[in-house]
């Protein structure tokens, strides 16, 4: 596997495209979360699956890229430490992606209201309906998004200081520009 200074192309337009979409499908999450009852309720719902499928379906090209396109080199000056916690970092970021789209279908499941993507292709339910489950599956994708929101801060500044402080040409990898 040859590898590069920079990321392929295509896994730095993923890389914008996912981070876009996460952002906007938690922000959009959080809002439809505090709304009362009612059948406009259940549209943004479904416009919330939609993205977070749509967050899944990236992330599996993504990891199948990754495979084969591979990654550039970190930094020859970071420590072994620092390339652990690099490397942990960005296996957190890889599993939390996957995870909090596929708690979020299978609480869907569990409460039997099915997917629907884009309002046309019905997904399989993952699980038999079972609303007290249901509820338990709520509290896990709670929780995995708080996890992922904490891993995203953590990655974006980890990220800032490898450019501002340490300098050492780190964030070039995920850049277009030469």
């Amino acid at each position: 596997m040859k590898m590069n200074q920079r990321y392929h192309p295509s896994q730095i337009l993923l890389h914008a495209v996912i981070g876009l979409l996460i952002v906007l499908t938690f922000a959009f999450g959080k809002y439809v979360a505090s709304l009362p009852l009612s059948p406009a309720k259940f549209q943004l719902i479904s416009y919330h699956k939609w993205g977070g499928m749509l967050v899944l379906l990236l992330v599996v090209l993504r990891i199948v890229l990754r495979l084969l396109k591979g990654a550039p080199p970190l930094p020859a000056t970071m420590s072994p430490l620092a390339r652990l916690a690099a490397h942990a970092g960005h296996l957190a970021l890889y599993v939390l992606m996957l995870a909090v789209p596929l708690s979020g279908w299978l609480m869907s499941s569990a409460y039997g209201i099915p997917v629907v993507l884009f309002g046309v292709l019905p997904l399989p339910d993952l699980i038999a309906a079972n609303p007290t489950l249901g509820e338990q599956l709520g509290e896990v994708h709670e929780l995995l998004n708080q996890l992922l929101l904490i891993t995203v801060i953590l990655h974006v500044l980890a990220a800032l200081k490898h450019h501002f402080i340490d300098r050492d040409g780190l964030l070039q990898r995920m850049s277009l520009r030469r």
